[in-house]
């Protein structure tokens, strides 16, 4: 183990202190299983994230076009669109 020093608002020290005696388990463990759990979070959506990118999606699914497999294919042979994409 490394031992390391850091500085913590008094508030942050009690709340420590206090899951450290509710857990019976020393400071430097309830640290250290924070932050494990804390990292394993960073990167992943909250939920309310999730749900407006799950309301997104079901808002832009529907509104794709469904054509054939034929008329894809054929359309892909002949070059794509019919119509050039206007420039942006």
């Amino acid at each position: 183990m490394v031992k390391v020093t850091f500085t913590l608002d008094q508030d942050t020290v009690e709340q420590l202190r206090r899951a450290a005696a509710r857990l019976a388990r020393p400071q430097s463990q309830v640290v250290r299983e924070a932050i494990r759990e804390y990292a394993e979070r960073v990167g992943k959506l909250s939920e309310q994230e999730r749900r407006r990118l799950l309301q997104v999606f079901d808002t832009v699914v529907p509104a794709i076009p469904s054509r054939p497999l034929a008329q894809l294919r054929e359309g892909r042979r002949r070059g794509g669109r019919r119509h050039p994409v206007p420039a942006r």
